[in-house]
């Protein structure tokens, strides 16, 4: 059945409804320099039951927003590139939604109890490179580009983002911060 807000031209979530946010003004958007899909590419984390496609943007004067709802995208000018990935720490981000839109972070975050939904010891396969999660910690989103053990450019590192989503539905006022450590830089290695 086809809705007005469906019809328009609003971002869509993984299920293909709309999600309403005020876009961000053309020339923030033209500095992201977002796209949502790169070469086929994708985060997988199979114990959360994740797949996604793996897209790209830029930081804008220390803002790091994903354009859309249904990929992830790499942080282009943090840390390092996939082809570099061993020698520093690649950046991922994504949005969690609440209001029952379904957002790549919702799979990786645990509302209810305010934790990650990704344990130690996970999968998590970023295009053809393989990590496994060591960690993960909340933080209020105002603090996150304070936090320096997150900007850290660590070998072999990788850092997901997300918002992470309150039970009353009310807006998220964390972040959920996952970090994750190379395991081989090609599936099947």
């Amino acid at each position: 059945m086809s809705t007005y807000l469906s019809q328009q031209s609003y971002p869509k979530d993984m299920r293909g409804n709309p999600v309403i946010l005020p876009p961000p003004s053309t020339a923030v958007q033209e500095k992201t320099n977002a796209v949502s899909h790169v070469k086929a590419m994708t985060l997988r984390v199979p114990s959360a039951g994740l797949t996604v496609p793996l897209g790209e943007l830029n930081d804008v004067d220390g803002v790091i927003d994903p354009p859309g709802f249904a990929s992830a995208y790499l942080v282009r000018n943090y840390g390092a590139n996939l082809t570099n990935a061993a020698k520093g720490t690649v950046f991922a981000v994504m949005h969690s939604c609440r209001g029952g839109a379904v957002c790549p972070g919702n799979y990786l975050i645990n509302v209810n109890s305010g934790t990650a939904a990704v344990a130690p010891g996970a999968d998590i396969y970023l295009g053809t490179l393989h990590y496994r999660v060591i960690g993960s910690e909340k933080v209020y989103k105002p603090n996150v580009h304070l936090e320096t053990n997150i900007w850290a450019n660590t070998p072999g590192r990788l850092v997901l983002l997300t918002c992470l989503q309150v039970p009353n539905q009310t807006a998220s006022i964390d972040n959920m911060v996952i970090t994750a450590q190379l395991v081989t830089s090609g599936v099947g290695e």
